[in-house]
């Protein structure tokens, strides 16, 4: 008897058919990959097995879900949750101002009754914080990681919260089924591998788990069957026997799946970018003085571990932490912790928090697209009456959209689509193309992979790469993904410790990049 099973699962959403008969099971004790190119649907069926409001509120679905055999219809992810479906999504849903401990036993807190309980009711029961840190530490104990359990969320390191998100759901009482939404993505290699080895522990324990991952090796290394969508429809269930990469990547994306291109060394001149001496006050992030040049024209790789300060680079650069020491941009001073006085110097920024920094969600694609180039340069919008009053340019704005809706093979209905309706990795582009319609000088990208399959980062991968040979636009790109780095950048330079260990050519050894992230390397 399956644990879990659909049947004829079918969705249309906003007008666009996301999901058409899906049938497949799940096994106690089974590790199932699930994969699929951004839009393929994954994530909506996900949704659909933990009763997302989403789904109701877009006209429901067609099939039916059974559980131990029995049917099941959740209205709510409360009932999803009672049936023993925990979830983890792919964006956080942790409160900040919260500790580990706090957030991990949210909702389901114990607590001390006393005789004021009796008279004015629950809410003046007290929590039995010994027993919430007890149960939050043991939760955190069977992932293998070391986290306090008094540590604010907000001081976390990206990865910390991931663990953090995940302890919360392996704590719940009769879990059977875990879904994981792209669990990996915001991990470092020696993380994930740390996460890995818990989920066989789980899966030992019988509970069944759906891992979601655009991470192919790891589905190949942990996965006991592997399910591939494609536009919606289910092209392989099959056992993971003797299953490669590169099978998978082609079922995903139904063509051949090449590697971006070999290195090739560049003649290049000029100074387009000099960091002396920075310093950045980012949480969860360390930049204690960083120096690097940037030649013009150049595709110039930041990487390394979590939380030793790749990330806290362009952020405080572009204005959005409290920064210190100096930057200049083609010679002249870039005014440190002011975002608007970096995007007039002829920079942009693609941040690696796509919603809550990148797109305004509520809004529309074209509304997005054109949003910073009508705020810091005036574009797309129409004057009246000699410049006394100006509105948008809607047919302008609808022209940028559809360009790069084109160029970079964003999914969706129309320009006007909300942002929020779009997968992650589209909305991933779509943070790619408001940045491009700057047509900045410097463009700075952070992460600009996370979260998407294997076809749509070649074709991020070779937009930036076309970007910078046909418009001359200096770019650096800030990445987890070495690999991918050295697929596209001139230079690459490593962090270690809120500092810059070395800079290699893409064509180095991976031993001598392993050495500088440990620390064990030269400037």
């Amino acid at each position: 008897m399956a644990l879990l099973r659909l049947e004829g699962v079918s969705k249309d959403f906003y007008g666009t058919t996301v999901l058409s008969d899906v049938n497949f099971s799940l096994q106690r004790g089974e590790i199932l990959g699930l994969v699929g190119e951004n839009g393929a649907g994954k994530t909506t069926l996900m949704r659909i097995l933990f009763g997302m409001p989403e789904i109701a509120d877009s006209g429901g679905f067609r099939g039916r879900i059974y559980i131990d055999d029995q049917p099941v219809s959740f209205k709510s992810p409360f009932d999803a949750l009672d049936a023993g479906i925990a979830m983890v999504h792919q964006e956080f849903s942790l409160i900040p101002g919260l500790t580990a401990y706090e957030n991990i036993m949210l909702g389901r807190e114990p607590v001390h009754h006393n005789p004021a309980v009796e008279i004015f009711g629950e809410r003046l029961a007290t929590l039995r914080r010994d027993v919430m840190r007890e149960r939050a530490d043991k939760a955190i104990a069977k992932l293998g990681v070391n986290i306090a359990g008094d540590t604010l969320v907000s001081e976390m390191p990206v990865g910390h919260k991931q663990f953090t998100e995940i302890a919360r759901e392996i704590d719940r009482d009769q879990v059977k089924i875990l879904v994981l939404d792209e669990p990996t993505a915001v991990l470092t290699e020696g993380e994930a591998e740390i996460l890995l080895k818990a989920l066989r522990s789980l899966a030992a324990e019988g509970i069944g788990i759906i891992l979601i991952s655009h991470r192919l090796h790891e589905i190949t290394s942990l996965a006991n069957r592997v399910v591939v969508l494609r536009d919606g429809n289910i092209i392989k269930d099959v056992p993971n026997e003797g299953l490669t990469v590169m099978d998978l990547a082609s079922w995903m994306v139904g063509r051949d799946v090449d590697s971006a291109a070999a290195y090739k060394e560049r003649q290049l001149s000029g100074e387009a970018l000099r960091v002396e001496n920075l310093w950045v006050d980012m949480p969860g992030e360390t930049v204690r003085d960083v120096s690097f040049t940037v030649k013009k024209g150049e595709i110039f790789g930041i990487g390394g571990l979590a939380g030793q300060g790749k990330l806290g680079i362009p952020n405080g650069v572009m204005g959005l932490y409290p920064a210190g020491g100096r930057a200049f941009l083609n010679g002249y001073p870039v005014k440190l912790g002011d975002p608007k006085a970096a995007l007039d110097t002829g920079m942009a920024f693609v941040s690696e928090d796509r919603r809550g920094v990148g797109l305004l969600l509520d809004e529309s694609l074209d509304w997005n697209i054109a949003f910073g180039a009508m705020q810091t340069k005036g574009q797309y919008l129409k004057s009246f009456f000699g410049g006394l009053f100006k509105l948008r340019d809607e047919k302008a704005m609808r022209s940028l959209a559809e360009e790069y809706i084109k160029k970079l093979e964003i999914k969706c209905n129309s320009s006007k689509q909300p942002a929020k309706e779009l997968s992650g990795g589209n909305q991933q582009k779509l943070c790619l193309s408001k940045a491009f319609a700057l047509d900045p000088e410097l463009l700075f990208v952070s992460e600009p992979t996370r979260g998407i399959d294997v076809g749509a980062k070649k074709i991020v991968l070779d937009t930036l790469l076309s970007y910078n040979r046909e418009q001359g636009t200096t770019i650096v790109m800030v990445s987890s993904e070495l690999e991918e780095l050295r697929s596209i950048c001139d230079r690459i330079a490593i962090v270690s410790e809120g500092r810059i260990a070395g800079i290699l050519t893409p064509d180095s050894s991976a031993a001598e990049f392993g050495l500088l992230m440990s620390g064990e390397g030269g400037v």
